[in-house]
């Protein structure tokens, strides 16, 4: 029996297979998701995996319902796996702002689901970083958030040379629509259409331009000017006082396909083209307060980032490590009428944080040695008699050969 499709199996290294998802890449990725974040003041936060559909559809309309894994529950309410965590934070935060000084500044690390067709970085299943910040209109949030954005993807070994940072604005295509006469009752469906414009046939997007009353070869005319707006400058000028400048470039092709964009919106790539989005968000000052009938305002801001293309872009650049068993002790048990104090000594040493290791049935000397060798154990260390009952530890470190004896203070001391 095997794994539905567009699902994945996570295995400890080493891999059985080359296809196989590796579980030490993703907790390598997600140690660097939680530690960035919280050096940046952001507190973590969760919510249920399962949510009312009506939290989707108010937000994207009834066509969304076909991308999403959804059903009636035994309750009889219609209820959808989560497809994104926006809609469950910005909910959350209206729900319990008064709690909370402002801005707050939450993050989560999701597994989401979305029901479509599988292609090259892109399943029916993913985890996603979400950075949100509430509360905060000035342009400096946005800094901030393309900040992080940044350092994230730093603190896994990428650099300049790795990605860019396509800056954009809902509000400058919002004013480039109505200056050319757009009909605001067709602005989404024109937002629609340069999402994907960059990557559709010039003579589709025209076409699909063309009853909107705006010519294709003036929005590539805006596009390739990239003129910045005003909130645009003072974004770089913040992000270049903190020496990362390198990481943007202004770009109109981005727009952001979702609905609730309000202004700047942004899109990470990497230099080499070679893959799909890396991580995209935005403003979204409107959303809490459409989630909450009106009764709470709160201008809003965040970004997403999925492990499935970020892990292929470690592979590819090889900046992931390598992963090991982490075993710091084996305990050997040679003699086993010494196996109560052998069991006595792996307690001590895992109390004192040591990762350790040992054979849970008796195995010859040479068998435990090389299973220490293959789990990469940086220490053995073995109990041993000593005249009149009196015991030692003898601890070997790997790499170096060297080995110790002496009481279980000094074993502590020689495995730190």
């Amino acid at each position: 029996m095997e794994c539905l499709p567009g699902f994945r199996e996570f295995y400890p290294e080493p891999l059985p297979h080359k296809d196989a998802w590796s579980c030490d890449a993703r907790q390598h990725i997600f140690d660097a998701w939680r530690s960035t974040a919280r050096r940046y003041g952001f507190r973590e936060f969760d919510g249920p995996p399962l949510e009312p559909l009506e939290l989707y559809t108010a937000k994207s309309g009834a066509e969304i319902v076909g991308q999403l894994f959804n059903f009636v529950d035994k309750g009889e309410r219609a209820v959808s796996m989560r497809p994104e965590m926006t809609p469950t934070v910005s909910r959350m935060v209206a729900s319990s702002e008064r709690a909370y000084k402002k801005p707050i500044k939450w993050f989560s690390m999701p597994q989401l689901f979305r029901y479509e067709k599988q292609q090259k970085g892109r399943l029916r299943e993913h985890f996603q970083l979400n950075c949100d910040i509430y509360g905060e209109a000035d342009i400096a949030a946005d800094a901030e958030i393309v900040a992080l954005l940044v350092d994230t993807l730093r603190s896994l070994g990428l650099t300049e040379e790795d990605f860019v940072i396509r800056l954009s604005s809902r509000q400058a295509w919002q004013r480039f629509f109505a200056s050319r006469g757009g009909d605001p009752a067709h602005e989404y469906e024109f937002y629609q259409v340069i999402d994907k414009v960059e990557r559709e046939d010039p003579e589709v997007s025209a076409k699909k331009l063309q009853p909107l009353g705006i010519s294709y070869d003036d929005v590539q005319s805006f596009i390739a000017a990239a003129e910045p707006t005003p909130e645009l400058s003072e974004l770089i000028r913040n992000l270049e006082a903190r020496g990362l400048g390198g990481y943007l470039k202004v770009d109109y092709y981005v727009i952001r396909g979702l609905a609730y964009y309000t202004g700047v919106v942004f899109e990470a790539f990497d230099r080499k083209g070679e893959f799909r989005a890396i991580a995209g968000g935005g403003r979204y000052d409107q959303l809490v307060k459409l989630l909450s009938h009106g009764k709470v305002d709160l201008p809003a801001l965040g970004f997403g980032m999925g492990d499935v293309v970020l892990l292929e872009l470690l592979k590819s650049r090889g900046k992931l490590p390598k992963f090991t068993a982490g075993v710091d002790v084996l305990v050997m048990v040679e003699d086993e009428s010494l196996r109560a104090a052998s069991l006595g000594l792996v307690q001590a040493l895992r109390e004192a944080g040591r990762v350790v290791e040992y054979s849970l049935t008796p195995a010859k000397s040479d068998k435990q040695f090389k299973r220490a060798l293959e789990l990469g154990a940086r220490f053995t260390a073995k109990i041993e008699a000593g005249p009149e009952g009196s015991m030692t530890v003898k601890v070997k470190n790997l790499a170096s050969r060297a080995e110790s004896v002496g009481d279980l203070a000094a074993a502590l001391a020689a495995t730190a």
